[in-house]
């Protein structure tokens, strides 16, 4: 609430209301009426008698300066204070102590606050996982070099740590530094697309991962800038407000977001976004870099890999979202991998270890109904071109679309079923001409699907458990692999 000097600015008051004068008159004479930040005063709600002892208690201290100051006091007030003082006596000294206590404890917390601009919020993931299967073909990616190896997998028990450092310099920016340590791992299936959505193993060693700067330029411009972390699932909308989140929505990496949009080639660059419609059109443009703080020839910020396109989004209700993704994406030969890491068949591989371009569309739609039902899907397409050591090219195709049940059993609680194709390599004419001379050049002559179910059942407001399971079937898009199978219960705590 902030001090009034004029009762006009109260824009719930009117003159003709019977309470205007006498509200005039306590800000005339005595300036002991706040409004609430709005501009509002609310005098038609409900009043308790310890409200009203805090507003008498504004009075009396601002009656005691004017005295103190030899201002004038009408003596008839004085009275009026006096025996509403005696009447809220216990009210009075109740407020004064619970204003003690709070500025106590405001003090202490001045004394021994980490930072007055950043806020540290973090997060701790366990899991318990396990795969199951037959057998799993280790073929390097080439479809028709089926070496099947019986695996044995077993039951597993991992960690994902997160701390969020988040600070604020203008109320309306975000410097966000994030430190991760884990060891949950990939499973021995030879294949990507049995990755849970929270692998991390670098072994619980603590990292840097993320350090990037959000901004507003004015009311219709956000920027981000930053060296490290900076993705494109951080500028861009994924369509997938309540699975996207790999803590707390889906349990695959697949399940989460457009794979061959939104994958690896990232962490340092920039990005703006214009509101054109408020809450309703925005366009964005970000460039991204993999290897920007890398001096060789060939890498560093615009020789290296790199993503440079735009998104637009429309919202036309409140209930549906709609996005149309356009990127040009270039890779070196040490990172051309157009499966976003859910696919280890010919999507991963390509045209082998050489200098790939690729332009990518992609359009999303998340739509809600009656706020407990949510539809999200997605697809993608790249035409992808051959730098070096040939001319040959290709399509990948990818799509997905998943259905989540909203408070089932508990405010907050996600059933959650989806599933699609993960990133399918299609060659063309140009391929096809060298398939004789190279085998590598083979596109995925089946089909592969991921299916995942869930259920995140929240204990309270921190600590969230849930319990899913996934199959991969014809894995790496062979039919000669059996389905795989993954059974998971992610708990993850907030704080």
């Amino acid at each position: 609430m902030s001090q009034i000097t004029n009762v006009n600015q109260l824009r719930d008051i009117s003159p003709t209301d019977w309470a205007y004068e006498a509200l005039r008159s306590l800000v005339d004479r005595y300036g002991c009426i706040s409004g609430f930040p709005n501009q509002t005063y609310r005098g038609n709600q409900p009043l308790s008698r310890y409200e009203f002892a805090a507003g008498l208690n504004s009075c009396l201290n601002q009656i005691e300066r004017l005295i103190a100051s030899s201002g004038s006091v009408a003596q008839e007030d004085v009275d009026i204070i006096s025996r509403l003082s005696q009447e809220f006596e216990a009210e009075l000294a109740a407020t004064g102590a619970r204003v003690d206590e709070l500025e106590s404890r405001t003090a202490l917390l001045e004394d021994n606050q980490f930072s007055t601009t950043t806020v540290l919020n973090g997060e701790a993931v366990f899991a318990l996982a396990q795969a199951f299967g037959d057998s799993v073909a280790d073929n390097e990616g080439i479809p028709d070099d089926i070496d099947s190896a019986d695996f044995d997998s077993e039951l597993t028990f991992s960690d994902r740590i997160r701390l969020n450092f988040d600070s604020s310099f203008y109320g309306n920016d975000r410097l966000r530094i994030r430190l991760e340590a884990g060891n949950v791992p990939r499973f021995d299936t030879e294949t990507n697309s049995t990755r849970l959505s929270f692998d991390a193993s670098n072994g619980n060693n603590v990292v840097v991962t993320d350090v990037h700067y959000r901004f507003a330029l004015n009311e219709r411009i956000t920027a981000f800038v930053g060296p490290k972390g900076l993705d494109l699932d951080d500028v861009f909308s994924v369509t997938n407000p309540i699975l996207k989140s790999d803590s707390g929505g889906a349990i695959t990496r697949f399940g989460r977001r457009n794979a061959l949009l939104f994958f690896g080639t990232g962490g340092a660059g920039a990005s703006a976004t214009i509101e054109i419609i408020p809450d309703k059109i925005s366009f964005t443009g970000v460039y991204l870099s993999d290897d920007a703080e890398d001096p060789s020839p060939g890498e560093g910020l615009f020789n290296g890999s790199f993503n440079a396109g735009a998104q637009l989004k429309v919202t036309p209700t409140e209930s549906l979202e709609l996005a149309a993704t356009f990127l040009r994406n270039y890779q070196t030969g040490d990172s051309a991998n157009q499966s976003g890491g859910t696919v280890s068949g010919r999507a991963a591989e390509l045209f082998g270890d050489v200098d790939t371009a690729a332009n990518k569309i992609g359009l999303g739609a998340s739509y809600t109904f009656k706020e407990k039902f949510l539809f999200a899907a997605w697809g993608g397409y790249a035409d992808v071109d051959q730098l070096e050591g040939g001319d040959a090219s290709g399509n990948v195709w990818t799509w997905a679309a998943n259905v989540s049940l909203l408070d089932l059993g508990k405010e907050g609680s996600i059933l959650a079923l989806g599933g699609g194709m993960p990133p399918k390599f299609i060659s063309d004419d140009a391929v096809s001409t060298q398939i004789a001379q190279d085998e590598d050049l083979l596109e995925d002559e089946d089909t592969s699907y991921i299916a995942e179910l869930f259920y995140l059942y929240p204990l309270n407001d921190n600590i969230s458990i849930t319990p899913g399971a996934y199959a991969v079937f014809n894995p790496d898009h062979s039919a000669d692999n059996d389905t795989l199978y993954v059974g998971v219960i992610r708990t993850t705590f907030k704080f």
